[in-house]
């Protein structure tokens, strides 16, 4: 069988280069690159993107075999009725190795059609790295990256106004367009770059921040062969995701004529202010997912659907919502309540199978983004402990152990994470520590949380209680022990 290519495919379009992407992953493909098409059919955007990798090469590769190209499948609610439907997505010229094309990397920065810069590199990727030299080919770490690539656009068009970029970085962290832009100001000091440069940064370029929404399983792992014979040629980069999506990106007025959603008919809006979009999403539909990953996974569940429809895990789910995440909220709980209500129709999706082994990239950072300030904020209102939330926690630091009874957890975090826990864990089954004092060393870690957890009043005791259940019990009994503390 053939490998999907723009012959077998009918598509000749070639647009110009307007896009920068950092992130070749199945979600920036599945949103952004699927809207980047909508808008060149639909509003003449007339723009294609170019993809580098934040961290390996072997999508990259990948993609330019396909020329690009690559089958979305899209299923779930579409106004109002189940529909099941599929195209080739084409806005994607090609794709960067930068551990080998570098000097195409920086080629791209002297285009005169370059304009937007997206990445989505997880909520660890948005941060600074004091070892990142700009001589290097390429940085370690997103921003050092970009830094090098502005720096070297700055250059080329002699610091000209009109040469600035739009940058939209879609990490589910709050203010990622204030977090990227103050990081990358942060290398243009370290690396000692001229005054000029940074006066460019600020005023040629706009650092948008963005809410990004859709849930995106990825490469159909139980349906690919069904699916590629049905299609007639092989494709290595076919992605499912849901019908829904929403973007919504704080930005200036006159960015709504160079995006223009309204006119594609597009879920995507340009705003002034989108923090109420963004914790919802970010701690209902987020939180809820990173949340589930470790006590649904432990429990023996493989997807979220799984996971919302079995009667023990759904109901903690449901009330981990409802009870915890809702109530530590400044906005109306009716309006938080409806779309939990949607959130969980929308994790039932038929059609989806969302493996839970693809939420756990980066999954510390990832609860300290979206469940931590929940965690905090229910302390602050209620003065006593979300018992699910540390329940999940607790669960978490367990998932970090690497093992599903006899079966291998494959951790997908950064390595000094991996090997603190492996380290730390090893302490506790050769009995040099008990598990308070595993507990209390993990939650003290500023550098990973942002603040001491251990200073919150019982946390650490409660989780280590947990710990000890899920040890010496398993997590069925734990989890069921745990829900029936809470309808007490």
């Amino acid at each position: 069988m053939e490998t999907l290519n723009r012959s077998i495919a009918g598509t000749a379009n070639r647009y110009p280069e307007k896009v920068l992407q950092f992130g070749e992953g199945n979600f920036l493909r599945a949103f952004a690159d699927w809207q980047i098409q909508e808008l060149n059919e639909k509003a003449g955007f007339n723009g294609s993107v170019v993809v580098v990798q934040p961290r390996g090469s072997g999508k990259i590769e990948r993609l330019n075999r396909q020329e690009g190209l690559f089958t979305l499948y899209l299923q779930g609610i579409k106004e109002g009725q189940e529909v099941n439907e599929h195209l080739v997505v084409d806005s994607i010229s090609r794709g960067i190795n930068l551990d080998q094309d570098y000097d195409h990397y920086l080629k791209l920065s002297e285009s005169e059609d370059l304009r937007f810069v997206i990445s989505n590199t997880t909520e660890a990727g948005i941060r600074f790295n004091e070892n990142a030299r700009l001589e290097d080919r390429p940085q370690e770490g997103f921003p050092a990256k970009l830094t090098a690539f502005l720096y070297h656009r700055f250059q080329t068009f002699s610091g000209d106004l009109s040469k600035g970029c739009v940058l939209i970085p879609c990490e589910l962290i709050e203010n990622n367009g204030l977090e990227l832009k103050k990081v990358v100001l942060q290398y243009a000091e370290h690396w000692k770059l001229e005054p000029a440069f940074v006066e460019w940064l600020n005023e040629a370029n706009t650092f948008c921040s963005s809410l990004v929404d859709r849930i995106v399983p990825g490469y159909p792992k139980d349906s690919g062969e069904e699916k590629e014979a049905a299609l007639g040629y092989r494709d290595e980069l076919m992605v499912v995701s849901e019908q829904y999506y929403l973007l919504v990106i704080e930005g200036p007025e006159g960015l709504k004529d160079e995006l223009p959603f309204e006119k594609a008919g597009l879920n995507s809006f340009i705003v002034d202010d989108l923090t109420a979009y963004r914790e919802r999403k970010v701690r209902i539909l987020n939180g809820s997912h990173t949340a589930m990953l470790p006590v649904c996974y432990l429990y023996g569940l493989d997807t979220v659907s799984q996971s919302v429809n079995d009667e023990v895990t759904g109901a903690f789910i449901k009330e981990l919502i409802a009870e915890e995440i809702i109530p530590g909220m400044k906005y109306s709980e009716e309006e938080m309540k409806a779309y939990a209500q949607d959130v969980l129709e929308r994790f039932r999706n038929p059609y989806i199978h969302h493996f839970l082994s693809s939420l756990a990239l980066n999954a510390i950072s990832k609860f300290n983004a979206r469940n931590v300030p929940s965690l905090v904020d229910y302390v602050t209102r209620k003065q006593q402990l979300p018992q699910r939330l540390t329940f999940a926690l607790s669960a978490l630091l367990y998932f970090y152990k690497g093992k599903r009874g006899e079966e291998d957890i494959p951790l997908d975090d950064s390595p000094e994470i991996i090997e603190e826990f492996k380290k730390l864990w090893q302490k506790v089954d050769s009995k040099e520590w008990q598990l308070t004092a595993f507990v209390q060393n993990i939650l003290s870690k500023e550098q990973w949380w942002g603040r001491d957890l251990s200073s919150i009043t019982g946390l650490t005791t409660t989780v280590a209680e947990h710990l000890k259940v899920i040890e010496d019990k398993g997590i069925k009994a734990a989890l069921l022990e745990v829900n029936a503390a809470f309808t007490k």
